[in-house]
């Protein structure tokens, strides 16, 4: 185990590695100046070159990498080109909001999901399987911000159960004004996970180990749950790693419908402005997340499953 945890711990570093390399590199190939747009169009070259050289934005891309990364190893992840101001105090407050949207989103995806994959490998190939595939497919072809706007539509415009936007104050106002949001990416995260324990479930309930409880006159109820989902499971431990990323991919466009003053709408508002730190520092942040996530993951899976580290 302590093998298989360096080994997964030096697989993570070097891929938060890559990740800030490659964020990096297409934020300066891909165009745009953010010299230009700060000064705006009229702006005399000579203002814009000076404005380049205070920034940095004049230098080699791997002196500029070296000089980033640097900062970031000391705390210093630099200031705002649009905003003056520094980039972590801007990151700071749009953790929460975020994280909370991530969290609620997840509880509310496994919630829905891991019953109603159930519900479809009981009744495999009947009524209720052949609706809950039909809908788990109509929900992943469904846009996030389409699935947002019907939901404002119908729960804040005409019923008026649930605000329109923002973020509130105070944990219980955070989470009422979460709600539809987190609806929203629940909404395109269930269907995931209800695929994956249906089919998990099908394998294991089609096993030998269940053949044998059901021999020796075990209540269904006790071999679906105690012995079946037990190793149906781990295959959705491993899915929920990866569906972090569409965690994350998802909020970004739900914070903006939404209002919500998360990572997602900062990242958003800096890639139209060209604002290189705050994008830099978000997008790496994302794939850190991402990372851990998949790590987290990986051990938890090795943990439950012993076959896995070797």
């Amino acid at each position: 185990m302590k093998r298989f945890l360096v080994i997964r711990i030096i697989h993570a570093t070097l891929t938060v590695i890559a990740i800030s390399i490659a964020v990096f590199v297409l934020l300066r190939v891909a165009g745009g100046d953010p010299a230009r747009l700060v000064l705006g169009p009229l702006a005399p070259p000579s203002a814009v070159a000076a404005l380049r050289q205070e920034l940095g934005l004049d230098a080699p891309i791997p002196e500029q990498y070296g000089a980033w990364v640097g900062g970031l190893v000391r705390g210093d992840f630099g200031d705002s080109i649009s905003r003056r101001t520094s980039v972590s105090s801007l990151i700071g407050p749009r953790v929460m909001p975020s994280a909370l949207l991530i969290a609620y989103s997840l509880v509310l995806s496994v919630a829905i999901g891991i019953p109603l994959g159930i519900f479809a490998a009981v009744r495999r190939n009947r009524l209720g399987d052949q609706l809950v595939r039909l809908a788990a497919t109509v929900a992943l072809a469904m846009p996030a911000f389409w699935v947002g706007l019907l939901l404002i539509l119908l729960f804040s415009l005409e019923l008026g159960i649930f605000p329109l936007a923002g973020y509130g104050e105070g944990f219980g106002e955070h989470l009422v004004r979460l709600t539809l949001p987190s609806v929203t990416v629940s909404f395109l995260v269930a269907p995931l996970i209800i695929r994956t324990v249906r089919a998990s479930m099908l394998e294991t309930l089609s096993s030998e180990f269940v053949e044998a409880a059901e021999a020796r006159g075990l209540a269904p109820t006790r071999i679906l749950y105690k012995h079946a989902l037990r190793n149906a499971i781990i295959p959705t431990i491993t899915l929920l790693g990866v569906i972090i990323g569409y965690l994350l991919s998802w909020t970004v466009v739900v914070e903006n419908v939404f209002a919500i003053p998360g990572l997602g709408s900062l990242l958003i508002s800096s890639v139209q402005s060209r604002d290189y730190p705050v994008i830099e520092v978000v997008a790496v942040l994302f794939g850190v997340v991402v990372v851990i996530a998949s790590l987290v993951t990986d051990l938890a899976y090795a943990a439950i499953d012993p076959r896995v580290r070797l």
